[in-house]
């Protein structure tokens, strides 16, 4: 793992972000911004968010860009607001607003070609 970055408390329930997740999960990074910008969902913006951050935060160590790919990408389960709303015979049905924490990992092409080639000397 090269970079580590997270987004707590986005309101958008993990269910909504898990799809959009599998479409960029394990490809370069670069490419998983430029995929996301033509997903229509609001799960992808915010997605592309984190990984330009995470993306900016392997510049500043000094690696290049071209080289860095998604290894992990996590949706959780953040806490919820409940709210009431009436039902029938006077009753209160609870209505959860579901949060999410993503948690994005991104690693080095030539770290991983290097770890594979000490493996295979051994």
């Amino acid at each position: 793992m090269i970079t580590k970055s997270e987004a707590k408390y986005i309101r958008i329930s993990p269910t909504k972000v898990r799809p959009v997740i599998k479409l960029v999960k394990g490809s370069n990074a670069k490419e998983a911004v430029e995929k996301l910008e033509f997903v229509k969902k609001k799960a992808a913006k915010y997605l592309q968010k984190l990984i330009k951050t995470a993306i900016a935060d392997a510049k500043n160590k000094g690696y290049d860009q071209d080289s860095l790919f998604i290894s992990r990408l996590v949706a959780n389960q953040g806490p919820a607001l409940k709210r009431y709303r009436a039902e029938s015979f006077g009753r209160a049905a609870v209505i959860r607003r579901r949060m999410s924490h993503l948690i994005v990992e991104l690693d080095s092409n030539k770290k991983i070609m290097q770890e594979i080639k000490k493996t295979g000397n051994n």
